[in-house]
């Protein structure tokens, strides 16, 4: 089996690049991620499943360029799938022969009862529980599969999905009621064999849920999953959104992704959960992704590990990750200091400790790829030791951990109370370090060009790019400085 492996997802709302690596027979480790909500679905159930010109043009745009980061990990093995909204789809054959033409990827559609399988296979090997019902919402289909001692028993695919709900009624307007006796029709072709007590929830919609449960009852880890929620602890939270106006979900904590979807999804679990006669939900952050890499992985023994094999372990103990080369990140964050030096007191240490940040963020990936700047920055306080001032190592633990989308606040600067440059400064810092990450995504070579003047940064040449704007867009801004695309 190659030793890197990339999977790509294209589902109703979001297609999904993930690549693992293998570091023995059974030991791995998920790489690298990157979702983009193409939304390949919009329109097409309001049009007998017809997929639309433009969002088919916004999909095959975004896997041209995972391609681009594929090549850059060096995997030579590709496995990409495409679910409910393309295999409904009347023109799939013409969207198919599309993405070969410009992209060179070859779409395996799944029926229902293959994507059933997928992540029933995800669930049975990464879970801690061996017993329940998988339960994957996704855009245009539910998929179920009963699972008895990590083995999969019976699957069955539901056309109940959180776009297809969001096109059919949500966005006509149409009675509540109507949209639960359409889910309650669905629902009864489930036979009893599926009513089980724990239910192993996938999708994003049971991921914000179990977000927003974790918050709400103040647990000691953010990890999503294996967080186990009974149902009559989110019966009460899961009605509240559904019922909620669009300022009330703000309130609640739904993000922007989310907004326009996860009623709809939770609709659909909590009528699930009710016709299952279900008491918990472990959430589940693997899914189909998972479940295609594994099944080639085990295809040998059965889809299932070895008595006694824990593949994380597996993985930690083989050896831990060694940094690629980023010499192209390095160079495009001093370019943008150089610019923005003057206006913003960036003095070249501070520029030269960016760098170094940017050299070990990936040392945080071989412990959790979801959380891998809160372990590079952690890892960097106690393990800088030599050659570097606290101050120094601060800085760049600081810089780690806010190299996504959020930007640092004064409440950190509490935390970081040695850092020895100002709030602004570090904030300018770490935008530039996660906006670099973005425009080097797969090692890019489009000509992007930065220019800066008064307060402006203009980034020219990536209005053809969907995928890096969307992402730079998601970006957090520090109040002193704009950013245009040219």
């Amino acid at each position: 089996m190659a030793k890197i492996t990339s999977i790509i997802d294209i589902g109703s709302n979001s297609v999904r690049l993930a690549i693992f690596q293998r570091s023995s027979r059974f030991g791995f480790s998920l790489i690298y991620e990157l979702k983009s909500k193409v939304r390949i679905s919009e329109g097409s159930y309001e049009n007998n499943g017809l997929l639309q010109e433009i969002p088919m043009r916004r999909t095959i745009s975004v896997l041209s360029e995972f391609i681009e980061i594929i090549r850059q990990y060096k995997s030579r093995k590709i496995l990409c799938v495409a679910t409910s909204a393309v295999r409904d789809a009347p023109n799939k054959a013409e969207f198919l022969k599309l993405v070969y033409q410009q992209c060179g990827i070859k779409i395996k559609v799944l029926d229902g009862d293959k994507e059933a399988f997928y992540g029933a296979i995800a669930c049975a090997n990464l879970l801690y529980k061996k017993n329940g019902v998988m339960i994957d919402i996704g855009g245009g289909s539910t998929e179920c599969a009963l699972i008895e001692n990590g083995r999969l028993k019976q699957t069955i695919s539901l056309n109940l999905g959180t776009i297809r709900l969001k096109e059919l009624f949500w966005d006509k307007k149409i009675d509540r009621k109507q949209i639960r006796n359409f889910i309650s029709k669905e629902l009864e072709k489930i036979s009893d064999s599926f009513k089980h007590q724990c239910i192993f929830g996938v999708g994003g919609s049971i991921r914000a849920l179990a977000k927003l449960y974790i918050k709400k009852e103040g647990q000691a880890t953010d990890m999503i999953h294996g967080s186990l929620m009974p149902v009559k602890k989110i019966e009460s939270l899961m009605d509240k959104i559904i019922k909620s106006s669009e300022d009330k979900l703000l309130d609640l904590g739904i993000s922007d992704e989310r907004m326009d979807n996860i009623q709809g999804g939770l609709l659909i679990l909590s009528s699930l959960l009710q016709y299952l006669e279900a008491r918990e939900v472990i959430a589940c952050g693997v899914g189909i992704r998972e479940g295609v890499f594994l099944a080639d992985l085990l295809r040998h023994h059965n889809y299932r590990f070895p008595p006694g094999i824990n593949p994380s372990f597996e993985f930690i103990k083989d050896s831990l990750r060694k940094n690629k080369n980023l010499k192209m990140m390095k160079t495009c964050a001093n370019k943008i200091c150089s610019l923005m030096q003057k206006d913003f007191c960036i003095d070249q240490s501070a520029i030269e400790l960016l760098k170094i940040a940017i050299d070990l963020y990936e040392i945080g990936v071989s412990t959790d790829f979801y959380h891998a700047n809160k372990h590079a920055a952690y890892r960097v306080k106690y393990m800088l030791s030599y050659g570097y001032s606290h101050q120094q190592r601060l800085l760049v633990a600081m810089l780690l951990e806010f190299s996504e989308k959020k930007l640092p606040k004064e409440c950190d600067m509490l935390r970081y109370n040695q850092v020895e440059y100002s709030l602004p400064c570090i904030q300018i810092l770490s935008y530039i370090f996660a906006l670099v990450r973005i425009l080097c995504l797969g090692n890019s070579k489009k000509n992007v060009d930065i220019s800066y003047k008064a307060g402006v940064l203009y980034i020219n040449g990536i209005k053809k790019s969907f995928l890096l704007q969307e992402k730079i867009l998601k970006l957090s801004i520090p109040k002193s400085l704009d950013v245009v695309f040219l």
